[in-house]
């Protein structure tokens, strides 16, 4: 499909209004007392001019608290069909019948809202998908089965044969391997250049063919961050798209589409869905962005399902109380091992050290659950560690309401083990180098395990 030649930039959401119980008219007209029928109405036309003249409470005006509770529900654009649930439905049925023909035209014409094929789209998956939105501040997203196939079906939608990508070499490395050996074969180019180098990254972009730049912020597993604004404004000034994979980060601590980004792409199993038990992805942006894309992930068959979208919805609307937690719980055990004399260094953004500081401060409510460290000792020492945590799974993931460790050189998405030191120092892994997903427990708890475990080191 063809790209428009300059970026399409993501605006706010048109305000929407709070559903209200709509009045009875037996309750008035069941009075008896003299003038009650005129006070009504005049009553009535007063609350539909105040409503006329007020700012209606919508997307752009309430907190992220509020839009993970309501929006796609009592405050949504399409979303479900009016029911007295609190909780939003499961829609299981995989296709959807019309009145008549004429019903059908105003659905294929736009002038009427529903759903055809559960490939296409449905009920429950669009609340998710509007709540969403909601939440990055976009005009559409698009709920997919992964977070990889978020990546993948944004990537063939937006970059056509004959393309070029720019990437990091710090980016998700399985989106790494797809650019590098899977779009090659589709005759599209890609360039990898390090998150920091912005003057390499202008280089490249002076060349005045890049359609797509495409990065994590933060990374993986070292929390690095991007100045999106000025990626952003770097990349429109030659007509390149920008995507940030904003997974580490969660809607509630960025939002890349307000920074100037084109698209904002979740895993969904990690903040979102925030309990370990559903997996997803989801990619924000413009309408016609979007539609784009959405096109792509029919063919790729990439739909989830309704019970999976149910348990998401369920999972997002603690999301910001979840984040909340995790950010001060992550930040203040930085700082502490920061200072432990069995710690060599600490990697997040929130620390006043982190060379990316000044940048996650400048775009970032909060600094993220993920806290990256060397320990002082090799391999086994780190194992020995490792092992004598009591409350953490070890286990890889981030983002649930569990706390979660793992040892990158051991555990990770890239196939570390076994490889010689030297391999792994090309892609940054060290053996001393752990990963802690904070989850909500207690503070107190969560340090003192931590603790303990160094001492047994």
């Amino acid at each position: 499909m063809a790209r428009s030649s300059s970026p399409v930039k993501a605006s706010l959401p048109k305000q929407r209004r709070l559903l209200r119980p709509r009045r009875s008219p037996k309750r008035t007209t069941a009075l008896s007392l003299p003038g009650a029928e005129e006070f009504f109405a005049v009553a009535e036309h007063l609350v539909q001019q105040d409503a006329a003249a007020a700012p209606a409470p919508g997307y752009t005006t309430a907190s992220d608290e509020t839009l993970a509770v309501h929006a796609g529900e009592k405050l949504r654009k399409n979303g479900m069909a009016d029911t007295d649930s609190i909780a939003t439905p499961i829609v299981s049925g995989t296709t959807h019948w019309f009145k008549n023909s004429d019903d059908l035209i105003a659905f294929k014409e736009g002038r009427r809202h529903s759903f055809e094929y559960g490939r296409y789209g449905n009920p429950t998956v669009s609340v998710l998908e509007e709540k969403i939105s909601a939440l990055e501040r976009a005009e559409a997203t698009l709920v997919t089965s992964s977070g990889m196939n978020a990546i993948v079906a944004t990537l063939l939608a937006l970059v056509p044969p004959g393309g070029h990508v720019v990437t990091t070499t710090e980016c998700y490395s399985e989106a790494r391997i797809f650019i590098r050996e899977r779009l090659s074969k589709m005759g599209i180019r890609s360039t990898f250049v390090d998150l920091n180098d912005i003057e390499t990254l202008k280089a490249v972009l002076d060349q005045g063919d890049v359609t797509l730049f495409y990065t994590d912020s933060p990374t993986n597993p070292y929390l690095k961050c991007i100045d999106i604004k000025l990626v952003a404004k770097l990349c429109h000034l030659k007509g390149t798209l920008v995507c940030i994979d904003s997974t580490l980060a969660s809607p509630i601590n960025q939002k890349p589409l307000t920074l100037g980004a084109d698209i904002v792409v979740h895993s969904a199993t990690k903040y979102i869905a925030g309990h370990h038990d559903a997996i997803a992805g989801c990619i924000s942006g413009s309408q016609e962005l979007i539609k784009t894309i959405r096109a792509w992930h029919q063919d790729l068959c990439g739909a989830i399902s309704p019970d999976a979208a149910y348990m998401i919805i369920r999972g997002l609307t603690t999301m910001a109380l979840r984040v909340e937690t995790q950010n001060r719980t992550s930040l203040r055990m930085a700082r502490l091992l920061e200072n432990h004399p069995k710690i060599e260094h600490v990697y997040y953004p929130g620390l006043k050290s982190s060379p990316w500081h000044h940048i996650a401060e400048s775009q970032m409510t909060g600094f993220g659950g993920v806290v990256s460290f060397e320990v002082a000792s090799d391999l086994q020492g780190v194992m020995r560690f490792i092992d004598a945590l009591e409350i953490p799974f070890i286990a890889t993931s981030l983002g649930g309401c569990e706390s979660l460790v793992q040892q990158p050189a051991v555990m990770s998405f890239m196939p570390f083990w076994g490889q010689s030191d030297e391999e792994k120092a090309k892609n940054g892994i060290k053996d001393n180098l752990v990963r802690f997903s904070f989850g909500i427990e207690k503070f107190e708890d969560l340090r003192d395990d931590i603790l303990q475990a160094l001492e047994k080191m």
